[in-house]
Order: structure tokens, then C-alpha cells, then sequence
């Protein structure tokens, strides 16, 4: 086989759920995926396409070659710098509550950098006028309608998969059925891949695509959240309420946020 430029790439979001979508896409055997994130698009754009094939996979001609970098949906240049390359190339967004996914994404920090000033914090320039801080990542990242604008500079709504973060748990099979459709591809992962591990709360998968064993989400994966006051929940939901709604809007689907 040979190494080919990715004609699908999982462009976002962070902490939506695009390890779990990679993880089983790659179960099928006409997908080759990228296990590293190669931030060619936004971080190493300088060092070339050849630079990014040599990254790829080998496959065959009936293969696809996947690859995800989380941090493309929000990136500028990342729509340009894609449709350079190719202009068929399907793009899958994985979108979560926005208010969760920054709750997430605190989580994560945290665990690296104990010393970060709390959520509500971070969140907001003045909490009692609740004005929210949308120069924050954990923040910017959720305002979905904002970032997709970029890519509809570049790329029709057909060429760009949204996955449910929440139904990617709650049936997995269901929503790895659509991302196989638009990938063009036979539905070969079903409800017969998946069993649900009660104890992370996520679905796994009986027979990965190496070993053969079954495959868990690593252990970063499924981190308890920070608790944060209901009130703040409450003001975030309230100002990412407008963005949702021009989100379902735009991408004619309705993700059940509110």
C-alpha cells in the first residue's frame, strides 16, 4: 500500500468525543487512521504536505485514510489550508453540550496545572453583570455557530459530518452508522461491536483493531468534573442558548442542548 493524504480528518471538537469516534472508525477495514494527533494544520503547517503524507498510514485503494486534530475546528487557517489540499475532503465534527465540554476542559487543565484560578473564575469578566469571558478556550471553543462560518467559507454542509457527543454514548452503534454512510462506506460496526462498561459510564469495544482484545477509552477519558455552582451552569447555558440555536439552524439538526 501506499501512504495517502487523508480524505477524512476528524476537525473537532476538543473534549466532544473525537478519541472514541477515531477509536471506532478505525474498526473498520476500509479506514486507516492516524492514532497521533499531527496538528499539521494548525501547528506544523511549515513542514509541508510530503511532511504530513509521511505521517499517514499505508493503505490500499479501497482504503480511507483518517487522521484527528481536535484544535482545527477552531483554528483560522485551517479551512483554507484543507481546502488547499483537497477540496473533497469530508470533514467530521464531534459536538457536545458546550457548557459540559467547557466543564470538561477545566477538568483536564486542572489535572495538569493545579494552580489554575477556579471555573467561575475563568469563566466570566464580571459575574455579576454575567459577562462571560469568551476570550477563554474552554469558552471560545463551545461557540459552535461561530467557528462553522469559517469552514462554510470553504466547504458545503455536505461535506461536513456533525456527530452527537451524547448519542456517540448512549448508542454508539446508531451514531457510528451515520459516520460510516457519509464516509461512503459499508455499515460494518454495529450494535454487535459495542458493550457499555457501567463502571466509566462509556460504551467500549469488544475487538480492537490490533489486538484483538477489547478496547476502553484510556483512563484520561471519563474524568470525574469539578462541581460547579448551579448558577453558573445557569449563566452559561443562557449565553451559549443564542450560538445553539444558530448552530441547529445551520446544520438543519437539533442537538437537544437546551
Amino acid at each position: 500500500g501506499a501512504k495517502r493524504l487523508p480524505q477524512a480528518i476528524v476537525v473537532g471538537v476538543k473534549k466532544g468525543g473525537t478519541r472514541a469516534v477515531l477509536e471506532f472508525i478505525r474498526v473498520h477495514p476500509d479506514v486507516r487512521a492516524l492514532g497521533t494527533e499531527p496538528h499539521f494544520f494548525d501547528r506544523n503547517y511549515d513542514r509541508g504536505l510530503e511532511w504530513y503524507r509521511s505521517l499517514m498510514p499505508r493503505t490500499l485503494d479501497s482504503q480511507i485514510t483518517v487522521e484527528k486534530t481536535p484544535s482545527y475546528f477552531v483554528t483560522k487557517e485551517a479551512p483554507r489550508r484543507i481546502f488547499n489540499m483537497s477540496r473533497d475532503t469530508k470533514l467530521i465534527v464531534v459536538v457536545r453540550n458546550p457548557v459540559t465540554r467547557a466543564i470538561s476542559d477545566y477538568t483536564q487543565t486542572l489535572s495538569k496545572k493545579p494552580d489554575i484560578p477556579t471555573f467561575e473564575g475563568l469563566s466570566f469578566r464580571n459575574r455579576s453583570l454575567g459577562l462571560v469571558d469568551t476570550s477563554w478556550n474552554a469558552i471560545r471553543i463551545g461557540m459552535y455557530a461561530v467557528h462553522l462560518e469559517s469552514w462554510l467559507q470553504y466547504f458545503p454542509l455536505s461535506q461536513i459530518h456533525f456527530v452527537s457527543g451524547e448519542k456517540l454514548i448512549t448508542d454508539p452503534a446508531g451514531e457510528m452508522g451515520k459516520v460510516q454512510d457519509f464516509l461512503g462506506i459499508k455499515r460494518v460496526i454495529t450494535d454487535k461491536h459495542f458493550y457499555f462498561n457501567k463502571t466509566k459510564g462509556f460504551p467500549c469495544l469488544k475487538k480492537s483493531e490490533s489486538s484483538g482484545l477489547p478496547r476502553c477509552l484510556g483512563k484520561s477519558k471519563g474524568r470525574t468534573h469539578v462541581q460547579i455552582d448551579p448558577e453558573v451552569i445557569e449563566q452559561l447555558r443562557d449565553f451559549y442558548r443564542p450560538y445553539n440555536i444558530k448552530f441547529y439552524e445551520t446544520v438543519g439538526q437539533d442537538f437537544r442542548w437546551e
